[in-house]
C-alpha cells in the first residue's frame, strides 16, 4: 500500500485545504492523473498522482481545512496487492517490505531512531517542486527490485548527484526519503559505501540542534483579555493560510534580515509624456501603465548594477543572471507577488500584457507556483492609494524591494527658480548583507535617471 501525502505546493506552505477530490474509492489511478484540488496560502492547484494503483481509502474528506503538509490524505493499493491481499488485512505482507502502514517503523532495513522522527515533526514541510504538480509520495524500484519511497524532489537530486536511493535511510513519514536525506550527499556520492556509513555522513536531520523558539511565543502566552481588552468587545476573524503565512514570513524577515531604507524623489513629467505617446501608438488594447514603465526601469537598473541584483546565502552572494521582478498584487485576504521573468529583455507592451494576465489570475488564485515563487527584486506600489512614502519589508531571499509612492505636483527648484513638477518618492529597502549603502545609492541614481529620461531605457 502507498500513502499519498499532503504536498507542499509553495515554499511557505505548512498546511492547506483539501478542496475537492477527483477520485473515489475503487478508482484506478495512473501517474499523472489529477486526483485532488488543494487550496494553499497562495493559490488553488490541481494535484497529480505519482504512483499507480487502486484508491483504497480517502483519509481526508473534501473541504477539510488546515491539513498539515505530509499528512496522509489517501491510500493506494497496488495491483499485485489487490490480487493477493485479503480485504481486511491488518498486517504488512512479509514479501512487501515497502508497503506503508500507519506505523512509526520506517519500511527500510535500518532500524528507526528517535531524532529523525522528532526532527520531522518540527519541520514537516519539504521543499516544493518548481513545477505545477504536487510533490506527493513517490515509490519506485531500485536496481535490486526493492520499492523505494522518496519525494520527487529528493529523487531528482539523487539522480543528478548519482546517489543510490536504495542505500539512503529516509527520515520522512514511514521512512520516506525527503530532501534533507540526500542534500548533504549530493557533493560526495559514494555508492560503494555501506548504507550505514552513507547515513552517518549525511547532515543530521535537524534533530541534533534544538530549533530556536518562535519569536511570537512570548506574545502567545497572553490573551487579549490579559492585555486589558474586555471579552465580547471584538469579533475574532480566524486566520486563513495566507494570513498566517504572511505573518510568519514577514516577522522572520523583519527580525532576521539586517535592513535599512534609502529614499529619493523622482520627477515624472517626462515619463508621463512618454507614456501618453506610447499608448497613442499602441491603442486601447495594450495600454501601458506607469507601473509597467517602472518595472522596465528597475530591471535595466538591476542589470547595470549587478551587485544589487543579488541574494545572500551562507555560502556566498548569489548574483542573478536576469532581473526577475516580482510585483506586489493585493488580493482578498492578503497579497501575492507574481513575477515578470527576465524583465530587462521585454518591451513595455509585453510587460503590460504579462502583468495584466498575472494580476487577473493572482486575484482568482490561479497562478502556478513558478509564477510567484522566486524573483530577484520586488516592487510595491501604493501610489494609487495616495501614499506619499513608505518602506516595505524585504521579500527573502531577494536583496532589495522598492516602495513606490504617489506622483503629485510639488514645488521644485531648478537653478535659482521655483517651478512645479510631478514628483514621486521611492524607498529602496536593502538587505545590508548584500546591498550596502553605496550599492543601493548607485542603483537608485540609475533608476532615477531612467525614469526622468525614459528614452534611455531603449539605448
Amino acid at each position: 500500500m502507498t500513502d499519498i501525502l499532503m504536498p507542499a505546493l509553495s515554499p511557505t506552505m505548512e498546511e492547506g485545504t483539501l478542496a475537492k477530490w477527483h477520485v473515489k474509492v475503487g478508482d484506478n489511478v495512473k501517474s499523472g492523473d489529477v486526483i485532488a484540488e488543494i487550496e494553499t496560502d497562495k493559490a488553488t492547484m490541481e494535484v497529480e498522482a505519482v504512483d499507480e494503483g487502486v484508491v483504497q481509502e480517502l483519509l481526508v474528506p473534501e473541504g477539510t481545512e488546515e491539513v498539515k503538509v505530509n499528512t496522509p490524505i489517501a491510500r493506494l493499493k497496488g495491483e499485485e496487492e489487490e490480487a493477493s491481499a485479503p480485504a481486511a488485512e491488518t498486517k504488512a505482507p512479509e514479501a512487501k517490505p515497502a508497503d506503508t502502514q500507519p506505523s512509526p517503523v520506517p519500511p527500510q532495513s535500518a532500524p528507526p531512531t528517535a531524532p529523525p522522527q522528532a526532527g520531522e515533526q518540527r519541520h514537516p514541510a519539504p521543499h516544493p517542486q518548481s513545477g505545477g504538480g504536487g510533490a506527493l509520495s513517490e515509490a519506485k524500484r531500485d536496481g535490486g527490485g526493492q520499492r523505494v519511497f522518496a519525494s520527487p524532489l529528493a529523487r531528482r537530486i539523487a539522480k543528478d548527484g548519482g546517489i543510490d536511493l536504495g542505500q539512503v535511510k529516509g527520515s520522512g513519514p514511514h521512512g520516506r526519503i525527503i530532501l534533507r536525506d540526500v542534500e548533504g550527499l549530493k557533493a560526495t556520492p559514494a555508492p560503494a559505501q555501506p548504507a550505514a556509513q552513507v547515513q552517518a555522513e549525511a547532515p543530521a536531520p535537524a534533530a541534533a540542534a534544538k530549533p530556536p523558539a518562535p519569536a511570537e511565543a512570548p506574545r502567545k502566552a497572553q490573551s487579549l483579555e490579559q492585555m486589558g481588552i474586555a471579552p465580547g468587545s471584538y469579533d475574532l476573524v480566524p486566520l486563513d493560510g495566507m494570513k498566517r503565512t504572511i505573518a510568519r514570513r514577514l516577522t522572520e524577515s523583519f527580525r532576521d534580515v539586517p535592513h535599512f531604507p534609502l529614499t529619493i524623489d523622482i520627477e515624472l513629467d517626462a515619463l508621463l509624456a512618454a507614456r501618453s505617446k506610447i499608448n497613442g501608438l499602441l491603442g486601447n488594447e495594450h495600454r501601458v501603465s506607469v507601473n509597467d514603465m517602472l518595472i522596465k526601469a528597475a530591471a535595466i537598473a538591476l542589470k547595470r548594477n549587478p551587485d544589487a541584483n543579488a541574494s545572500y546565502t551562507p555560502e556566498g552572494i548569489a548574483r542573478h543572471h536576469h532581473a526577475d521582478v516580482a510585483v506586489a498584487v493585493a488580493i482578498d485576504g492578503g497579497l501575492i507577488t507574481p513575477i515578470v521573468r527576465s524583465a530587462e529583455t521585454k518591451g513595455l507592451a509585453e510587460i503590460s500584457a504579462e502583468m495584466k494576465d498575472l494580476a487577473e489570475r493572482a486575484r482568482s488564485r490561479k497562478l502556478k507556483p513558478e509564477e510567484f515563487q522566486g524573483g530577484t527584486f520586488s516592487i510595491s506600489n501604493l501610489g494609487m492609494f495616495g501614499i506619499k512614502s513608505f518602506a516595505s519589508i524585504i521579500n527573502e531571499p531577494q536583496g532589495a524591494i522598492l516602495s513606490v509612492g504617489v506622483g503629485e505636483k510639488r514645488p521644485v527648484v531648478r537653478g535659482d527658480q521655483l517651478a512645479i513638477a510631478t514628483v514621486m518618492s521611492v524607498t529602496l529597502t536593502c538587505d545590508h548583507r548584500v546591498v550596502d549603502g553605496a550599492i543601493g545609492a548607485r542603483w537608485l541614481n540609475v533608476f532615477k535617471a531612467l525614469v526622468e529620461d525614459p528614452i534611455t531605457m531603449i539605448v
